[in-house]
């Protein structure tokens, strides 16, 4: 998208950090959950209303109305706004201690700046929501405790295993392989994806290899062992050599013209999915809803293989309880329901959005689930082994913030207005000043 990286905005699934080269936009994917038929809250006849707020659509709609039959007395209002919006609008209504809904959906990437305000939040123990701790993926269930580990802030809805799509045809143009075990085998490391797009360049001119470099960049970073915070929450832009790392890879593809510049989320970037204007995109399970979303006439063109370096996650949320609730008990049981393990997996049949619960990943019908859009890739099981070879990173109290400088940077070396250098001296002075 034409926008800043915050600016994001998220389909069905897509929350999703995306991060752009004229943005890192950060997107997330989120997916719902909860018990399919929740316990009813009693015998109270009074109208509760409960508010829901997302930063796009998360999929919950139909899980609502699953919901209200142990619910009866329970309205359900979606608050949708642009995911930079959405967040920004958080800050601010806890702030002023009014305006926020009952239910606060939060990317991964901004999970930290809210989870270090406990008191801005219910613990969701005090609802009995810790006995879903055996749910989850252990990293998954630590983001959405407080920075001191005692509270539960948040419920994880999806997490945002890699994997990279690609266009069969315009690999077949190009005289490349289209099968997908073949096609991981041209990129086991980023220098090799880079290098197959090198010789993509040469044969074929009406397209590009790959949308932009902003997720390039992003993937790349989560795949380390460390990213931009070390586990003290000191920003290590500067000094980790893998941020460096994926700021050279990621420019290389802009110095090499193998981007379509096409900043995500933008109208031109969902036009170039519909007219084929690059072969191949960062592709964390949401995004396989956008595609199929965007690319209507694309049926069969597309396919999933392995990311370079075999795993990585970008996206995710979690659902929080804001202590200016009027109905914390029924919103907690909201939480718990969409969170549930039917509904995580409800939804990414439907929506695409992979779940945060690895007891799915065994689940014959996760394991079988194909797309035929995308050639009937085996999707349930290369999410699922992207998501259980993850190594998840500690994530920082200005995460979001920290990402912004450097799609911005990554942003002015596409424009032409910056060298790779010049640009990475602009954002190592810039998140100096994040505090």
């Amino acid at each position: 998208m034409a926008m800043p990286y915050s600016q994001a905005r998220r389909f069905g699934r897509l929350a999703v950090p995306v991060l752009t080269a004229s943005a890192l936009a950060l997107a997330l994917a989120a997916c719902g959950g909860g018990s399919q038929q929740p316990a009813a809250t009693g015998g109270g006849d009074e109208k509760v209303t409960l508010s829901v707020a997302l930063f796009g659509d998360f999929g919950f709609k139909p899980l609502y109305a699953e919901f209200k039959k142990t619910h009866p007395n329970v309205e359900i209002v979606e608050r949708v706004t642009q995911f930079n919006d959405h967040h920004n609008n958080l800050v601010k209504r806890l702030a002023t201690n009014a305006g926020t809904a009952d239910v606060e959906a939060v990317e991964v990437g901004y999970i930290s700046s809210f989870t270090s305000q406990p008191d801005k939040f219910h613990d969701l123990k005090q609802y009995g929501l810790d006995k879903r701790q055996g749910d989850y993926l252990d990293w998954k269930w630590q983001q959405g405790l407080s920075k001191d580990g005692t509270k539960l802030l948040g419920l994880g809805t999806d997490v945002g295993g890699l994997a990279m799509c690609y266009r069969k045809d315009l690999f077949e143009k190009a005289g490349l392989p289209t099968d997908r075990e073949k096609v991981a085998e041209l990129w086991p490391t980023w220098e090799q994806y880079i290098e197959t797009g090198k010789k993509f360049a040469g044969s074929v001119k009406d397209a590009k290899f790959v949308d932009s470099p902003g997720e390039i960049f992003r993937a790349i970073v989560n795949q380390a062992p460390v990213g931009l915070y070390d586990a003290q929450d000191q920003i290590v832009v500067a000094s980790n050599p893998e941020v460096k790392k994926a700021w050279d890879l990621s420019n290389q593809i802009t110095q090499n013209d193998l981007s379509a510049k096409l900043a995500a989320f933008s109208p031109p970037w969902n036009t170039g999915f519909a007219k084929g204007s690059f072969a191949t995109i960062i592709c964390p399970a949401w995004m396989t809803g956008y595609i199929q979303e965007q690319a209507k006439d694309a049926t069969g063109k597309w396919d999933i293989a392995k990311v370079p370096g075999g795993s990585g996650n970008s996206g995710g949320s979690h659902l929080l309880l804001p202590k200016q609730g009027k109905h914390p008990k029924e919103a907690a049981e909201l939480i718990d329901f969409l969170t549930s393990k039917d509904n995580q997996a409800r939804v990414f049949k439907e929506e695409g959005t992979f779940p945060s619960i690895p007891a799915l990943y065994d689940d014959p019908s996760i394991q079988s689930f194909t797309k035929p859009f995308f050639g009937d890739a085996p999707i349930g099981k290369i999410y699922s082994d992207a998501a259980r070879n993850l190594k998840p990173q500690h994530l920082g109290p200005k995460e979001g913030d920290v990402r912004v400088a450097i799609g911005d940077g990554l942003g002015r070396v596409e424009q032409g207005k910056q060298t790779p250098d010049e640009a990475w001296a602009q954002v190592v002075a810039d998140v100096q000043k994040i505090k």
